[in-house]
């Protein structure tokens, strides 16, 4: 698989796996990791959360955007989106254009299960963040399969074969 201008852009729920699996596989490619939440978190100065409680979750999307915008262009890094990235056709477009998107798939049990003591993620702190996970499943999964070059499930033995395959594919390249 070639990497459209060196980037590979992670898609996913929250507790998919983008930003432990995106640094695993940056650090195997040889590539920069960039996690986008981390990044607006930065340039803020404040959690996600807090933004969320404050400003809202559309002015939340626009700083997400406008973050995106800013990331995308870079070039040879392996970026960790945020859960609700593919929501924005605009966000869509942007990651098809700069790299090539991988939706790393999970079940809603199995995000759940990931997610069940974190604190930093504002859309599943419900009553129910169980049906909350499923809710955001039905809604998004399509979007991440619109949006994404492949799909592969979200653990580690199906993230290793994915990196081998991505580190034959650059050392070919090179000896091409």
């Amino acid at each position: 698989m070639h990497l459209h201008r060196g980037n590979l852009f992670l898609v996913g729920l929250p507790g998919a796996g983008k930003s432990t699996l995106g640094r695993q596989l940056a650090r195997r490619l040889g590539k920069t990791f960039i996690d986008a939440d981390a990044e607006l978190e930065r340039k803020l100065g404040v959690t996600i959360p807090t933004i969320f409680e404050i400003e809202g979750e559309a002015v939340f999307r626009d700083r997400e955007e406008a973050m995106l915008v800013e990331l995308a262009t870079l070039s040879n890094v392996v970026l960790a989106t945020g859960g609700g990235v593919v929501i924005r056709p605009a966000n869509r477009e942007q990651l098809k254009a700069n790299g090539t998107v991988v939706y790393l798939h999970a079940l809603p049990a199995a995000l759940r299960e990931r997610t069940r003591r974190s604190r930093h993620r504002p859309l599943l702190n419900t009553a129910d963040p169980a049906a909350r996970l499923a809710e955001l499943y039905a809604a998004r999964d399509a979007l991440y399969r619109e949006v994404a070059e492949c799909v592969i499930e979200s653990d580690r033995e199906e993230i290793a074969r994915f990196a081998r395959q991505l580190e034959a594919a650059q050392r070919n390249a090179l000896e091409a």
